[in-house]
């Protein structure tokens, strides 16, 4: 068995998790001066109007989002294959929504910028877009087990 089968009281601990697992999407939407529909809008102060949108933004700071948003999305990934259970405890905080509504601002948003910047190496770019790519393939598969075990699994059970 796994520890969650010894420890029901993980899943606690799971479901107090999650907002910070959710943060994460939020974080990188805020570095890319995007606004999440139904995240927390808090009122933004005038003098951080300046917007940085991941087309302006330094090279560095682009690849450390897509860098971060690609550990997130095999992470997640690989813990729900190995332990789809905990698909009901993440959605039970709308998970498949906010992916998607992560998915749809974050991702054109990240996949342009990489492709109309330009590169001193070559090599940059195609880490980049192997990463972002990556990530896209993650999230799509994170959404498909979330799917199967929420909605499909009940059905067939």
């Amino acid at each position: 068995g796994n520890i969650f089968t010894q420890q029901p009281s993980y899943f606690s601990d799971l479901d107090e998790t999650l907002p910070t697992v959710l943060q994460v999407f939020n974080n990188i939407l805020h570095k890319c001066g995007l606004q999440c529909e139904g995240a927390s809008a808090e009122p933004q102060k005038l003098e951080e109007k300046v917007s940085v949108t991941p087309g302006n933004m330094p090279l560095q700071e682009l690849k450390d989002i897509v860098l971060y948003l690609c550990d997130t999305c095999t992470t997640l990934w690989a813990f729900l294959d190995v332990f789809p259970l905990a698909c009901q405890t993440f959605q039970k905080h709308e998970f498949c929504y906010r992916l998607a509504s992560f998915y749809e601002l974050a991702i054109p948003e990240l996949e342009s910028a990489i492709k109309k910047r330009h590169y001193e190496d070559n090599s940059v770019f195609a880490d980049l877009w192997r990463r972002i790519s990556h990530s896209r393939k993650k999230m799509i598969e994170v959404f498909h087990i979330l799917i199967n075990q929420v909605c499909l699994q009940p059905i067939l059970e």
